[in-house]
């Protein structure tokens, strides 16, 4: 038997629910010839900001036992670039893996301007919105922890663009699932959880912190079951599509997040570490369907049984 592997993530086809997850696979032209995108559900490209950032000094990434951190600094050839290169580049070298764009800016009306810039191009299917970035002109706070600033973002996202919107949101928040409430009513489609979790990692040689911005992202294997409960809670609160992230590096992994709730279910630390990773989920998960006798992936979305 071979499983129907194939998921409806809020009007995007996808082939299977393994997703490459922003900012691990560049826009696509990277990891050709390392990775077979074609094999994949979807690729989430590096962020896009209407101008060009260099991003944080390094060294951007470190290593540690749990995991990994990164301070990247969303730094990305800006808009102008990718609407000329890269999103044409997709447009002729992927058919069966779908594209999301990841959208990033300093202020609200920074995602709409990027979005109206790429929508007549082609090449993807749809936007994530990093909210998880500070909102440099009020004061620094995230986008996603005011829920004024969130509405405001999605809603001039939703007015630029008539293709699915996934709005991505950070692991801090009080409450997530209110949150992501904010989100879908301005008009998102669906919801990425988690983004990274904010660390510190210590160069104790030299006692200084191990990347070059100071404190970095966290991500790796300890972030899965942040993610995974994260994902439960939109899915309980909101029944909508989500795109589960954090710690996947197995079938095993990606399952949890289904059976909580995920249609899609993006895998990123463990792919940078090994390229080989993201296929042979694909692969475990066909073998696990073939031995739960399971013929349809999706029929497990949201199965999860809590304690009574």
């Amino acid at each position: 038997m071979t499983a129907n592997l194939g998921v409806d993530l809020g009007g995007i086809a996808l082939q299977n629910p393994v997703v490459l997850a922003a900012g691990t696979a560049g826009y696509g032209e990277e990891l050709e010839g390392v990775m077979p995108l074609e094999r994949l559900g979807m690729l989430t490209t590096k962020a896009v900001s209407p101008e060009p950032r260099k991003g944080a000094p390094s060294p951007r990434v470190a290593e540690f036992p749990g995991g990994m951190i990164n301070a990247v600094g969303l730094a990305n050839p800006g808009v102008e670039v990718v609407r000329e290169r890269h999103l044409p580049w997709l447009a002729r070298h992927l058919v069966r893996c779908r594209v999301l764009v990841n959208v990033v800016g300093y202020a609200v009306e920074d995602y709409a301007a990027v979005i109206a810039r790429l929508d007549d191009v082609g090449g993807m299917q749809g936007y994530e919105l990093n909210v998880s970035c500070p909102n440099v002109k009020a004061g620094g706070m995230e986008f996603g922890q005011d829920p004024q600033a969130l509405s405001d973002l999605v809603r001039r996202a939703r007015a630029a663009t008539q293709r699915p919107l996934f709005v991505k949101l950070s692991p801090t928040l009080p409450d997530v699932a209110r949150a992501a409430g904010v989100a879908l009513e301005a008009g998102a489609n669906g919801i990425t959880v988690v983004n990274t979790w904010p660390g510190l990692v210590v160069d104790i040689e030299h006692r200084r912190p191990a990347v070059g911005f100071g404190t970095g992202g966290v991500s790796g294997p300890g972030l899965l079951p942040v993610g995974v409960l994260a994902t439960w809670r939109v899915w309980k609160a909101h029944g909508v599509p989500i795109i589960g992230a954090g710690g996947v590096a197995s079938a095993h992994d990606l399952l949890q997040y289904v059976i909580a709730g995920a249609s899609a279910v993006a895998v990123g630390t463990a792919a940078l570490r090994n390229p080989r990773v993201p296929e042979r989920i694909v692969r475990e998960l066909d073998a696990w369907c073939d031995r739960q006798g399971v013929k349809n992936l999706a029929d497990l979305k949201g199965s999860l049984e809590w304690p009574s």
